[in-house]
């Protein structure tokens, strides 16, 4: 598959100061090529629409990253390699800016792989794919934000809060919400997952105030529990800082 382009964008303002790149899910094993109809790809597009709106004006840019193969594939870790890929296309055609991991799954899975790449300053994975023995050294100094639900059957939430102690040992800032009565497919509560992680992304952008939970989470020394089991609030309830709750959304 020669001449693959990986990285697509979805807002692209001049002389960007940020960007943010979004990374859906897959299958363990697959070397199909994602199809014109693919609903991993079809179920990041609310994320991306909240993305834009949240940093609209605030010359962010918008991308997606496309995979040459609908699996990770074992060792070849395809998804990570073309992120990898994304990243390095990205930085020679904006330069060094702050980048912002968003990943779903087999995508957050391959947004943590990556995270030590030059640039990547935040991770938010949605009910990423962690399996024992999945590294996470790479991680240091940065900031990483988990999405879980806690019906989810596809992908561990306890196994998410694990690598996420994993990472705060090694240095990374940490926080985590489990989302109370969704599962994997992120769609009983899609409008608080969709305006959560736009928010969070804001907030790790600098673009507004982090959560004051999510902050005391992030100042958590290495060896310090806590914080990777927040309860993200639902659009109806008491929300202060705009996290799930908004009248416009």
């Amino acid at each position: 598959m020669t001449g693959h382009q990986v990285l697509e964008w979805r807002v692209r303002p001049e002389a960007p100061v940020a960007a943010v790149l979004v990374l859906h899910g897959g299958q363990e094993k697959s070397e199909r090529a994602p199809g014109p109809v693919n609903l991993p790809g079809l179920r990041m597009y609310g994320f991306v629409r909240a993305i834009a709106r949240e940093t609209a004006g605030a010359r962010v840019a918008v991308g997606v990253v496309r995979y040459r193969y609908r699996g990770w594939n074992g060792s070849r870790a395809d998804a990570a390699r073309d992120t990898v890929a994304a990243l390095n296309d990205l930085a020679e055609e904006l330069g060094q800016v702050p980048i912002v991991l968003v990943g779903h799954s087999m995508g957050g899975r391959a947004a943590l792989r990556t995270a030590g790449h030059p640039g990547v300053t935040g991770v938010i994975a949605l009910a990423p794919w962690c399996p024992d023995g999945e590294p996470y050294a790479q991680l240091k100094g940065s900031t990483l934000l988990t999405l879980h639900g806690d019906r989810d059957q596809v992908t561990d939430p306890g196994a998410t809060r694990h690598f996420a102690a994993q990472a705060r040992t090694a240095g990374a800032r940490v926080a985590g919400y489990t989302v109370r009565g969704d599962g994997h497919a992120l769609l009983r509560r899609s409008g608080d997952w969709h305006r959560a992680t736009a928010r969070l992304t804001g907030g790790l952008l600098g673009l507004r105030p982090l959560p004051t939970e999510v902050a005391a989470a992030l100042a958590l020394g290495k060896a310090e529990n806590g914080g990777l089991d927040l309860r993200l609030p639902g659009r109806r309830e008491s929300d202060p800082v705009g996290l799930a709750l908004s009248s416009t959304d």
